[in-house]
């Protein structure tokens, strides 16, 4: 297996909005669907994510797939984007959102009502989950 950076890219993105993403061995297409249990948000679409799941199964021997970071690993990218903003009164907030009880949620909100540094850390974010990508690929590899 051989990704694109496009691919990498694609499966970075899909992973980071919650959907699950399959790399076809033989065609070396990438298959994005949502999770079964957003499925009920998509009733227009749900018998084609439906049968596009089916025949993933049906041929599971032929597709990699890739999940999402666990959450040591989504909470290990916020303290060094937190370690890299440049002003240190929102550096602050973020530490101390990240020290209290819901961590993930202080760090949305504390990101939310941080003016430019929102974009800056969804494109952090989404340059960790290339990085992310990428490892999952070589591991792959490795073991193939």
């Amino acid at each position: 297996m051989k990704l694109t950076e496009q691919q990498i890219k694609s499966i970075a993105e899909s992973l980071d909005a919650g959907m699950r993403c399959f790399y076809n061995l033989k065609t070396g297409e990438i298959e994005e669907m949502f999770k079964e249990e957003d499925m009920d948000y998509v009733d227009d679409y749900e018998d084609l994510w439906r049968e596009k799941l089916d025949q993933i199964e049906e041929n599971l021997d032929d597709y990699i797939e890739f999940n999402p970071m666990d959450s040591r690993d989504a909470f290990k990218v916020m303290e060094r984007f937190a370690e890299s903003v440049d002003d240190y009164e929102l550096q602050y907030k973020l530490r101390r959102a990240l020290d209290r009880r819901g961590p993930f949620s202080n760090f949305k909100h504390e990101v939310d009502h941080s003016g430019p540094y929102r974009q800056m850390w969804f494109d952090f974010k989404l340059q960790a989950t290339i990085e992310y990508v990428k490892m999952l690929e070589e591991q792959h590899h490795d073991e193939g």
